[in-house]
């Protein structure tokens, strides 16, 4: 699968209209120095150019993980995170947009930041 067709797909995971894509506007307007790039065919974003997190699209599970490239790191709202067998990596799961938490994932990515 090609890259955009990616974006594509997390967008249809939530059944968001075309422009319409709360995870990506609430990590830029978060981290405005983020730089978005497609590494490994999924949408990752660096910052300093290391790193930070991606989104991954599970179909077979119909969930969407905003994946943090340090999550054993963070230290707060560690109930949300899920880590299922990772020693470094942690995410936050959403099966819809509803269940976006927008304060606890912008909380979650002020953490990250200071790792950096």
């Amino acid at each position: 699968m090609y890259d955009k067709q990616r974006v594509v797909v997390i967008c249809n995971q939530f059944n968001l209209k075309k422009g319409e894509k709360p995870l990506y506007k609430i990590v830029e307007t978060t981290i405005p120095e983020v730089e978005l790039l497609y590494k490994y065919r999924i949408p990752f974003y660096y910052y300093k150019k290391r790193p930070l997190c991606f989104l991954n699209a599970s179909h077979k599970k119909q969930f969407v993980d905003i994946c943090f490239v340090r999550g054993n790191q963070i230290t707060i709202h560690q109930d949300l995170l899920v880590t299922e067998k990772r020693k470094v990596m942690a995410s936050l799961r959403y099966k819809s947009v509803e269940e976006i938490n927008d304060v606890a994932l912008i909380a979650v990515l002020k953490n990250v930041l200071k790792l950096y």
